[in-house]
This record gives structure tokens, sequence and C-alpha cells, in this order.
């Protein structure tokens, strides 16, 4: 019985593994990336990030400030400033991936220990899942868009069966399993290879978004913009002021955090670092003001169309024009091929952001048995257990709520910079993310670096009273509580970074201290494991990894 079990369970281990001694750390999908698979140039990552930023969730951002009480043009400096503030931090931390080819897990355990990264790893699987599963819904409200455009009667003609609690009907439920079943095939997809998909997704999404944003302009008659953008926000300039701190910090950065924690997944990539550096300097924020720019302009001047009601989401706005023109075969056309626009973009940002993002993860965790691919199905499929569809009902609330989760993001990104930066000083000992026990100066204490357990709560803990606020307004917190957490990101991500450094100062871990000051540069550093890392071509031989990992003079030899 048992060895058919030991049979059974070798038959679904990943086809490069070979040990279990050597699998707890690595497989193919998560070792430095060799130069074969480094073919993402500037391109590939400012299409990447036109798609992570041109997409519903970045066009709602003027939802989540406007209502507040800033008035268009306050919430559009807000964005500008938050935007140019995620390139730098998402610059910073992707950096060891960009110039080591390391992934997000890995480099997790320099600052985490070899079991203690697992802390951060599973905090950015459940955003995976979360994600993915609104992403998905929202995409699915999509195509529900394009089958009320072929059937305006869609609702009367599939009887609906799904209980009322739900907020939904079994009509968006078929839109969420087309949509979950047309997106499955891209999953498949290896990430050295979506180079094709970006240039398409991307074009389709830049195309719609201006095409969306020239239309609702020609089409608002004479009434004009909406209070959207005419009225005046109901609120005393100090209270301005920190809603814009909020809107810069918590709205924007905060949207983007789980992006910025795990850019180096995508960094790691680059053919030279400089493409994903300067996609991101350049290409992250110009998107992001796009995208949120033409939400609220959209939103503004189609509001008189439905009576003064500002209708932010795109699917409910096309649904609403349907509704009100069933017989119009101009309107259904249009708004059929906005809603797969949409679409495409909605895949464009959900399988490589969320599926391929919670597939490294997984692979990392479980390298014995998972690759990426199966890490990002894993995902997908466990995507449904958050119930998207509660969440897309809230669907202001639910971003608002989610962009606050950046407290317990943001020190997780301030240890990475700083640990990267300032403690091993540019220089990471590649081999020894690799290897398991004492014998790697990874593993800290027991496998666990302490220090950035006590950095992570003094980055997020004074947060947790203004975030729990915002998670639930009837709760009452002090003016100075709310107030800083509205500056959550950026308190966190100095506040654990600085203290992180200063305990590798005061209690420092002496193997990592001894490979810093070797006599090794950071520039030969790089080369070196570069180089040696290079020169595998894979793990499809039991000795070939493990000489890779124990031969500190350089490859092995072939």
């Amino acid at each position: 019985m048992w060895k058919k079990v030991e049979s059974w369970a070798k038959s679904l281990e990943v086809r490069q593994s070979s040990s279990p001694a050597l699998t707890r750390w690595i497989n193919n999908d998560i070792r430095p990336i060799e130069a074969k698979r480094r073919t993402w140039v500037f391109s590939t990552f400012s299409n990447s990030w036109l798609l992570t930023n041109c997409n519903i969730s970045t066009y709602l951002t003027g939802s989540a400030l406007i209502p507040l009480g800033l008035t268009w043009w306050q919430a559009i400096i807000a964005i500008v400033v938050g935007s140019l503030l995620s390139a730098f931090f998402c610059v910073l931390n992707s950096l060891p991936g960009a110039y080591y080819n390391l992934g997000f897990p890995v480099v997790s355990r320099m600052v985490w220990g070899m079991w203690g990264s697992q802390f951060a790893i599973w905090n950015r699987i459940f955003l995976s899942l979360v994600w993915y599963g609104f992403t998905a819904w929202i995409g699915g409200e999509c195509v529900y868009v394009i089958l009320q455009s072929w059937d305006p009667k869609l609702d009367q003609h599939i009887p609906n069966i799904v209980a009322e609690s739900t907020g939904t009907t079994s009509a968006y439920f078929v839109g969420y399993v087309i949509f979950m079943v047309i997106s499955a095939p891209f999953a498949w997809i290896r990430p050295h290879k979506l180079a094709n998909f970006f240039y398409f997704a991307s074009t389709v999404t830049i195309i719609f978004f201006l095409a969306f944003l020239i239309w609702a302009l020609a089409t608002m008659g004479p009434e004009g913009f909406g209070d959207t953008i005419s009225s005046a926000p109901p609120a005393t300039a100090t209270s301005v002021g920190w809603l814009m701190v909020y809107g810069i910090v918590t709205t924007t950065i905060g949207a983007l955090s789980a992006g910025i924690l795990n850019q180096n997944d995508y960094a790691r990539f680059a053919a030279r670092p400089r493409h994903a550096i300067l996609s991101q300097a350049v290409t992250l924020p110009l998107s992001g003001i796009l995208s949120s720019v033409i939400g609220i302009l959209v939103t503004a001047a189609t509001q008189s169309r439905f009576g003064g009601e500002a209708v932010w989401n795109p699917p409910s706005l096309l649904s609403r024009l349907i509704a009100e023109s069933p017989e119009s075969s101009g309107t259904r056309a249009a708004c059929c091929f906005a809603a797969m626009g949409l679409v495409v973009s909605q895949i464009g940002i959900n399988v490589p952001g969320n599926a391929l993002s919670g597939g490294f993860d997984l692979a990392a965790t479980f390298p014995r048995f998972i690759d990426i691919r199966r890490g990002a199905y894993i995902t997908m499929l466990l995507s449904v257990v958050v119930n998207p569809w509660q969440l897309a009902n809230t669907s202001t609330t639910f971003l608002t709520v989610l962009s606050s989760y950046s407290v317990f993001l943001a020190p997780m990104v301030g240890m990475m910079v700083f640990s990267y930066l300032v403690v091993n000083k540019r220089k990471i000992k590649v081999d020894d993310l690799y290897t398991d026990g004492s014998g790697g100066i990874y593993w800290y204490t027991a496998g666990i670096n302490w220090r950035s357990i006590v950095a992570f709560f003094a980055g997020c803990a004074p947060l947790l009273p203004g975030f729990i606020a915002a998670v639930n307004p009837a709760i009452g917190v002090p003016a100075g509580a709310t107030n800083l957490y509205n500056l959550s990101f950026i308190y966190g991500f100095v506040a654990s970074g600085v203290l992180y450094s200063l305990l590798h100062v005061a209690f420092p871990a002496r193997a990592l201290d001894a490979f810093i000051v070797n006599s090794m540069t950071a520039g030969q550093a790089r080369r070196h494991y570069r180089e040696k890392w290079d020169a595998v071509r894979g793990f499809e031989e039991e000795e070939v990894a493990v000489q890779i990992i124990n031969n500190p003079a350089g490859p092995p030899k072939f």
C-alpha cells in the first residue's frame, strides 16, 4: 500500500525534480532565470504595465476618491502623485529580480529566512486568489454584456436559480463561467513567451479606452459634464489635505501594493536590467494616470444620460445602454465590441498579474509537485472560494478595503528594499537561497530571521486601529490614528525597513556579514552567479543541480 502511495506521489512530481532533499527549495521555474528565458525587453514590460493599469479596477480609482469629498482635479492630483510614488517603490523593489534574475518568493528567503519566507509568500497567495476571483467576476460581467447585446432579454431566457442573497443572477454566473473557461488557455503560456500576447492585449485595451473616452465626450450632449466634475467638495481645507494624502498613499499606491511586492517575479525575465527599470519608471505612472482620468471623464460625461447617476463600472454602463435601447442594433453592436475589448483587458491583467503570480508562489512553496502552470491553474480554481460575486456587489468598498491591506504589504516591501540595498549592500549569495539547513547564510535561526518579524510588526501594528476603522466605519478611532493610517504605505515601508536594518547592525547575522564584507564586489557577485546559473540547462539530472548549488568556484562541467 505504501509503495503505491509513493508511486502515485512520484507521478505527481514536476518533470525536472528528482530528489526530495533537493526539491524542497528549487525547481526549474523558481531557479535564477537563465539567458534563454530572459526575453522581456522594454516594450514587453511597457505592454505589461499598460495591461496592469488600463483595466476596470484602475478605472474605478476616482470612484473611491470623489465620493469622499475630493473634486475631480484634486482626485487627479492624488492619482498623479500616487502613481509616481508607486513607480519609485516598484523600481526599488525590482532590483534583485532585474540584476540577479530571482523571483519574489526566493528574494523573500533572503529577508525572512528559508522557512520564515512562507509568511510573506502565503500573504501573496491569498491576494492572488482574491484579486483573480474579483477580476474574473468583473470579466464575467463583460461577457454578460456581450450575451445581452445578442439577446436583450437574456435574464428572461436564463431562468434564475441563484439565491437572492448573493446579489446576482444565473445569467451573470453564465458570463463568469465563460470568462473562466476562455481565460484558462492563456495560463498555459510560459512567462518568457508572453510578449506576443502582451502586444495584442495592450493594443486592444488602449484602443478601447481611447474610443470609450471619445464616445463619452462626443455624445454627452448640451448638458455637459455631470456633478462628478462640477460639484465642490463638502469638506474643510484640513480634511481635504488628509483626503488627498489618503488618495495618494492608501488608494493609489495601496491598489498597486500587491504588484509592487512581487515585482521581482517579472523583473527577473528582463533581457537587461534597464528594460525593467525604465518601463516601471515611465509606463507605470503614465498608464495608471491615463486609466484613472478616463474613468473620471467618462463617468462625468455620461452622468446626465442616466438622470444624474454616476455609473462608474463600465460593464454596468454598457448594460444600461442596451437596456435603454434594446431595439437599436447599432447600440447593441457598439456595446458588444466594447465589452469584447474589456474582456481582453481583464484577461490581460488577470492571467499574468494574478494567476501567474499565484503560480510563482505556489511553485516556490511546493517546488517538488507544483510548477508555474500547475500553480496558475490551482489559483484560478481556488479563486472561486472567495465568493467574487459578493465582492463585486460592493466593488468600490472592496477596492477600498483591499487597498487598505497595504498596511501589511508595505512593511514587507520596505524590508525587501532595505535588505537588498542597505543590509546586503546589493550582494546576494544566490546558491544559499536554495540551500537546506544551517549551511546557508540565509538560514538564520532555525530557518527564520527573527529580525524581520520584529520589524514587520513595528511597521504595521500602529496602523491597525486606522485599518480597522477603514474596514468598519462604525468603529471610532482617534484622529491621530486615522491620519497615521492615511500614511500607511509610506510609514510601513520606512519604519519596517529602517528597523530591519538597525536590528541587523545591533544583532548581526555572522555568516551573512562574512559574505557581505568579502573581497567580491556587488558587480562581481552579479556576474559570477549569472554566469554560473546560465551554465545550467535545467534540472532533468539531479547531479547537475546538486553540483551547481555546492560548487562555489564556478559553473559545473558538462
